[in-house]
């Protein structure tokens, strides 16, 4: 079963390619812009995502899928990576697989040329962890 933040992560990749969310049988999409913000998700995101998840929203779907979110909720789904692209697709857990990947309609995806999509990242932190890592990896002067 994928998480709550498992689902978050997945829309929030596939709305920096461009893709929307679609609810109403189609008479509305959302795609937040931007999707990030600094070491977190941008405010627009998580509106969206608070929208997402209402019940008055009804069955959303990531364009391009056949699998609502609320779907992907429930034990029968995992997100796991894309053999094409490596982009988060959801797998039922029994049965046949989803058709296809997102990523099918994107003519220019898989595009290893562009920085792919990714999560927040506390700057902070990785400089941290940079720094301890080449901490670790300096000789000692008592050899």
């Amino acid at each position: 079963m994928a998480t709550q933040q498992e689902v978050k992560k997945y829309l929030a990749y596939w709305f920096q390619l461009g893709k929307k969310v679609v609810t109403g049988n189609g008479k509305a999409s959302f795609l937040p812009q931007p999707v990030l913000k600094g070491d977190r998700y941008s405010e627009e995101f998580e509106a969206c995502w608070q929208k997402i998840l209402s019940p008055e929203a009804g069955d959303c779907y990531l364009e391009g899928t056949h699998e609502t979110i609320a779907e992907l909720l429930t034990p029968t789904w995992e997100l796991a990576p894309c053999s094409r692209c490596n982009m988060p697709v959801a797998m039922r857990n029994v049965g046949m697989p989803a058709l296809l990947c997102p990523c099918n309609d994107i003519p220019t995806w898989p595009n290893s040329e562009l920085p792919a999509p990714r999560s927040p990242v506390n700057t902070q932190e990785q400089l941290i962890a940079i720094r301890d890592r080449l901490l670790s990896n300096i000789p000692s002067k008592n050899n």
